[in-house]
């Protein structure tokens, strides 16, 4: 069944891996990029971008028509969130990153789930808790309260470890996240993009919350993969 895709932070290295795996998707009938300046597009017509200013207040609004004009098409419209600062975080403030990961993510979230898109895939990071001491994974908490307090019938929670592939990480620092097993290990971020999409082609997935560590995303990015 065809699908559409409603994605925010597709401009960064995580979300532009989950636009090419969708782009590389039959089934994905279109990709709609939600962005605050406009970029390049690879050359296929099913991607397309809408420029929004995300830090305003009626972005909750502009997304609720946004998506709403999708799912006027008649196929089923998915929304995912690959916004994060990453690396970069140390630099901000902690009302920055607040502003981002919260605001600007819980706004993209709730107009999405007023339009009546009832599937959503979020990006994170392994071991976010609200309850954290570390700024960062703290705030990757509060960014999944915030989230899951939207109501989504699905919500799908990546939560990688060292992100591989990525020119925020530095090449020794993905080399070591290989030697280390498990959630906190290294992952490529195609197979990040790749289990994004597994994810929304899958029609058993249940209701609720599920949360995606390394090697659940691997399993379903090699699921994915046709020969």
């Amino acid at each position: 069944m065809a699908f559409r895709v409603l994605i925010i932070g597709g401009t960064g290295q995580v979300g532009a891996a989950v636009v090419r795996a969708l782009a590389a998707e039959p089934s994905c009938a279109e990709v709609v990029m939600v962005n605050r300046r406009a970029i390049s597009l690879p050359a296929d017509h099913r991607v397309r971008q809408v420029v929004l200013d995300t830090a305003a207040a009626d972005l909750p609004s502009d997304v609720t028509e946004l998506a709403q004009s999708m799912i006027a098409q008649g196929d089923p419209v998915f929304g995912a969130c690959c916004v994060g600062v990453g690396q970069g975080s140390l630099k901000w403030s902690e009302e920055e990153l607040k502003a981002l990961e919260i605001g600007v993510v819980g706004g993209f979230a709730r107009g999405c789930r007023a339009a009546g898109i009832t599937r959503f895939a979020l990006l994170s990071a392994v071991g976010s808790t609200p309850k954290s001491r570390i700024r960062y994974v703290r705030i990757m908490g509060l960014k999944e309260e915030t989230v899951q307090a939207v109501g989504f019938q699905r919500l799908a929670i990546f939560r990688p470890g060292i992100i591989a592939g990525n020119v925020h990480t530095p090449s020794y620092v993905a080399w070591l996240g290989r030697l280390i097993p498990g959630r906190f290990g290294a992952i490529e971020q195609d197979d990040i993009g790749r289990a994004v999409v597994a994810e929304f082609i899958d029609g058993s997935a249940q209701s609720g919350v599920v949360y995606l560590e390394n090697g659940a995303m691997r399993q379903r990015s090699r699921a994915l993969v046709r020969p």
